[in-house]
C-alpha cells in the first residue's frame, strides 16, 4: 500500500494553515450527510479536524469519486485525507480546530472497521469490564489518550529533574529472591533449577541500598513492581514507583529532594502544590483526622473527649474505656446534620461498626438544648461541655466514638469523616486543589493480635536514636526514621532513613522473630554487605500511577494504565491469567493440585 505521509496532525490545525495543502491520517470520527455535502470528522491522538466533501469531486480529475468514497465512511474507519485548509463559517468555539475546517480532494480508505461493540466517545455507556475487553478502543477515547500523554510528561520531567540533581538511573533486576515485604510475591519457577522459583519484585528496596554500599551515592528509577494483594481502585498487582535513594541524608535534605521533585511535575502540567508541604507526626494526624494519609481540602477535625468526660457520667460505653490505659473517647462534627433522618443515622451506626464500634452515639444540637441516643444517660451539663469542645452550631450533628484502643477510635472516626465529607459534598469542585503533607514519626513496629510485634514499614528503616535506646521497655514505643508523602487522601510514597550497621539489622530481625538461619537465607546478602562499608543512606518511593491519578483529576487508577487489571486480577483483553499447556508445566517440573481448575477462583 502506498500512499501521501502526513504532513499535520489533526488536532494541531489552526487558521495559521489556511490556503495550505494537508494530508491528515486517523479515524472516522462522525460522518454526517447533510444532502449535497458531506461532513466527516478525522481523529488522532492530538484531537480531531472537520473535513468537508463536496459531490463535484477534484476539477483536475473529472474521474475522481471521492464524494462516492466519503459516503461509504463509518466511525472507526481509518483513512487518509488530503485537502486544503479554509476557514470554516460556521465556527464552532468547543474545538481548539474550530475556526478551520479541511476541503477534501483525496480520501483513501487504509482499513474498514466493523461496528464496535460500544461507540467511541467521552460520555459512553459502556460498562467497565466490556471497556477493558476492548481495551485498544477505550483507549482511543481523548479523555484516556490526555491522561496517557500527561502521564508521559510527567515521568520525562521526573527524569530531567533527577539527571539535573546528578542521580544515576540504575536498573535493578526483575528476576530476584523473594523476601518478605508485607505482601505476597509473584513467584516465577527455574526451569533449569526445578523446585527453585525467582521472585518479581515487590520494589528494589534491598538492591538500592546495595547501590549505595557500592558507591553510586545518589539513585533513582522508574521501576516496575508486582504485588499479590487484593485490589482496590487505587491499587494495581503491577504498578510503576519512582524510587529514589542517597547517601549521607538526613530526612531534611530527602524531603527537599521529594518535594522539589512534585513542584517541577505539577508545575509541567500547569499546576500548583503548596509549599513547603504541612509535616504531621503520625500521632498528630491520627489524632486530628483518623488517619494516616488524610484529606487536608476540609476540616472536620477529630475532637478527643476523653480526659474532658472522665468523672462526670457513669455510663458504661465511657467507663470501660476511661479504664484502659489507651482508651479513647472522640468526636467528629458534621454541620447542618441535626436534621438527619433516623435512617441516616443508622447508617453511620453501621459503618462506625464495620470499623470496629460496638456503636454510635449522636448527639443533635438544637437551640433549646442537646438531643442525643444516650440523653438519659449523659447530664445536659456533659451535653453542653461537649458540643462547646466540638465548637457545634445550633443545626449540626455531633458524631462520638468510645474504643479501648487509641488507633482503632481513631480510625473510627476517621472513616465516619470521611463519610461525612462525601454526604455534605465538601470535595465538589476540588479536584484540582492539591494538599500535600509529610507524615512523620510513624511506629517502627505494629502489635499483631497474639502479641507479637512485626515492622510498620519494612524492617531495613532506622529506629528513632532515643527510643531504640529504650526497645527492651516496650516495642511500642519505638519510632522509626520514617516518613510518607500524602495528598488528598492517598499515600503517594513512603521512605524512611535505612539501617546501615550490620549489628542493628540483625538485632531488628531477632526481635520479629526470625532466627539466625532465617536471616542468612533471606537476607544473607545485605548483611555481609553492611560488613565494608555501608555508607548511612535514605530515601523513598512515590507511586506514579497515584501521581497520574490526582495530576488528571480522577479516582480510577485503572483510567491512568494503559492496560490495567480489573480487581479479580483479570486482563480482560488478553485473558490472563489463563491456563497453560501440560508441556510448558513439565518442563518446570510443577504438577497442579488435584481438583484445581480454570474456573475456580484461586
Amino acid at each position: 500500500m502506498s500512499f501521501e505521509r502526513r504532513t499535520h496532525m489533526a488536532g494541531d490545525i489552526r487558521s495559521a494553515h489556511i490556503g495550505q495543502r494537508v494530508v491528515l491520517k486517523g479515524w472516522v470520527d462522525g460522518v454526517r450527510d447533510m444532502g449535497g455535502v458531506m461532513f466527516l470528522d478525522v481523529r488522532d491522538r492530538s484531537g480531531k479536524a472537520q473535513c468537508i466533501v463536496r459531490p463535484q469531486g477534484n476539477a483536475t480529475d473529472p474521474s475522481d469519486r471521492t464524494y462516492e468514497l466519503a459516503r461509504k465512511l463509518r466511525n472507526e474507519f481509518v483513512i487518509s485525507v488530503a485537502g486544503v485548509v479554509r476557514e470554516r463559517s460556521n465556527k464552532n468555539p468547543k474545538l481548539p480546530t474550530g475556526d478551520i475546517e479541511v476541503e477534501v480532494e483525496k480520501i483513501e480508505i487504509l482499513n474498514a472497521s466493523e461496528v464496535p461493540p460500544f461507540e467511541v466517545k467521552e460520555d459512553t455507556t459502556a460498562n467497565e469490564d466490556l471497556r477493558l475487553k476492548y481495551r485498544y478502543l477505550d483507549l482511543r477515547r481523548p479523555s484516556l489518550q490526555a491522561i496517557i500523554a500527561a502521564r508521559h510528561k510527567i515521568v520525562k520531567s521526573i527524569r530531567d529533574y533527577f539527571d539535573e540533581r546528578g542521580f544515576y538511573e540504575i536498573e535493578t533486576p526483575i528476576l530476584m529472591k523473594a523476601t518478605p515485604e508485607g505482601a505476597r510475591d509473584f513467584l516465577v519457577p527455574s526451569r533449569q533449577h526445578p523446585g527453585s522459583f525467582y521472585a518479581l519484585p515487590q520494589s528494589p528496596q534491598l538492591y538500592k541500598q546495595v547501590l549505595m554500599i557500592a558507591g553510586f551515592d545518589r539513585y533513582f528509577q522508574i521501576a516496575r513492581c508486582f504485588r499479590d494483594e487484593d485490589l482496590r481502585a487505587d491499587r494495581q498487582p503491577e504498578f510503576t514507583q519512582l524510587d529514589v535513594e542517597m547517601s549521607f541524608p538526613d530526612e531534611g535534605m530527602v524531603y527537599d529532594v521529594m518535594e522539589n521533585c512534585l513542584a517541577r511535575v505539577w508545575s509541567n502540567l500547569g499546576l500548583t502544590l503548596p509549599s513547603p508541604f504541612l509535616q504531621l507526626s503520625y500521632h498528630e494526624a491520627m489524632s486530628r483526622f483518623g488517619t494516616d494519609k488524610p484529606d487536608l481540602r476540609y476540616g472536620l477535625e477529630i475532637q478527643t473527649l476523653t480526659e474532658m468526660v472522665r468523672g462526670k457520667t457513669e455510663f458504661k460505653p465511657f467507663t470501660d474505656v476511661l479504664e484502659k490505659r489507651l482508651g479513647v473517647i472522640g468526636a467528629v462534627v458534621a454541620p447542618g446534620g441535626g436534621a438527619w433522618s433516623r435512617k441516616q443515622l443508622d447508617t453511620l451506626t453501621d459503618l462506625a461498626k464495620v470499623y470496629g464500634a460496638s456503636g454510635l452515639i449522636w448527639i443533635k444540637v438544637a437551640a433549646e438544648g442537646c438531643d442525643s441516643s444516650a440523653k438519659k444517660f449523659l447530664s445536659d451539663d456533659l451535653l453542653r461541655d461537649i458540643r462547646s469542645v466540638c465548637g457545634a452550631r445550633e443545626g449540626d450533628l455531633i458524631l462520638v466514638v468510645s474504643h479501648p484502643k487509641w488507633e482503632r477510635a481513631y480510625t473510627i472516626l476517621g472513616a465516619l469523616r470521611t463519610e461525612l465529607a462525601k454526604r455534605l459534598e465538601l470535595l465538589k469542585g476540588k479536584e484540582f486543589e492539591f494538599a500535600p503533607a509529610w507524615i512523620t514519626n510513624f511506629p517502627m513496629f505494629s502489635e499483631n493480635e497474639d502479641g507479637t510485634f512485626t515492622y510498620q514499614h519494612h524492617p531495613f528503616a532506622a529506629p528513632n536514636t532515643h527510643d531504640w535506646a529504650r526497645r527492651h521497655e516496650g516495642l511500642g514505643q519505638v519510632r522509626g526514621r520514617v516518613y510518607d508523602i500524602v495528598m488528598n487522601g492517598y499515600e503517594l510514597g513512603s521512605g524512611s532513613i535505612r539501617i546501615h550497621e550490620r549489628a542493628m539489622q540483625e538485632e531488628v530481625f531477632d526481635l520479629l522473630g526470625h532466627t539466625k538461619e532465617q536471616q542468612e537465607e533471606k537476607f544473607g546478602f545485605i548483611l555481609d554487605a553492611f560488613k565494608y562499608g555501608a555508607p548511612p543512606h535514605g530515601g523513598m518511593a512515590l507511586g506514579i500511577d497515584r501521581i497520574v491519578m490526582l495530576c488528571c483529576g480522577t479516582d480510577n487508577i485503572r483510567d491512568v494504565i494503559a492496560f490495567p487489571k480489573t480487581t479479580t486480577m483479570q486482563n480482560l483483553m488478553d485473558g490472563s491469567p489463563s491456563v497453560v499447556e501440560a508441556r510448558q508445566l513439565a518442563e518446570l517440573k510443577i504438577q497442579i493440585a488435584a481438583g484445581i481448575t480454570k474456573d475456580m477462583n484461586i
